[in-house]
């Protein structure tokens, strides 16, 4: 939009009365400016429109935001009212739910293969299975650790005797 606008002011300074032969057709500097400054007012209104429209979106947004958890308990509660008369839902723009369908015996024997095929491709097992699985850590010689009590503060003074401490050894035998 700048560069037409410098454009139009560009003819109207170096060329004030000129004429132009463009596509087999003369046009003057003032036609010219005028057939420019055309497109500029359409541009300048289509950003106009556009910020319109952008503030239009926003607004609502802010309101279906606000108004939808009403709407929706609204539906439910309908939903709930008029479950079994589909012809009073209808006056409200609203379908009863589907049924869920039946599955065959042939769906659910795929459905129970796949499970299968899924558990052992990932490894995982049921609750037992998993309960009989114990580890076992080999060559390696584990210590507690513990930390002695602290006094209380109302204990008598510790003796001056140091304790030995446990090695890595003499722990459990």
């Amino acid at each position: 939009m700048v560069s037409l606008q410098a454009l139009a002011s560009g003819l109207q300074k170096q060329f004030p009365n000129g004429s132009f032969t463009l596509e087999s057709t003369v046009r003057t500097t003032q036609s010219l400016v005028a057939l420019i400054q055309s497109a500029v007012d359409a541009l300048q209104s289509l950003d106009a429109a556009q910020l319109n429209a952008k503030a239009a979106v926003t607004t609502a947004r802010a309101a279906l935001a606000q108004a939808q958890p009403t709407i929706s308990a609204l539906r439910r509660n309908l939903l709930l009212m008029f479950g079994n008369a589909p012809q009073t839902l209808a006056i409200f723009g609203l379908q009863p739910p589907k049924a869920k369908a039946q599955r065959t015996v042939e769906q659910k024997a795929a459905a129970a293969a796949k499970v299968r095929a899924t558990r052992k491709a990932r490894g995982t097992a049921s609750k037992k299975a998993k309960a009989a699985i114990k580890g076992n850590v080999v060559g390696v010689d584990l210590t507690p650790i513990t930390a002695p009590p602290a006094p209380s503060p109302s204990a008598q003074p510790a003796s001056a005797t140091p304790v030995a401490p446990a090695t890595a050894g003499s722990a459990g035998k």
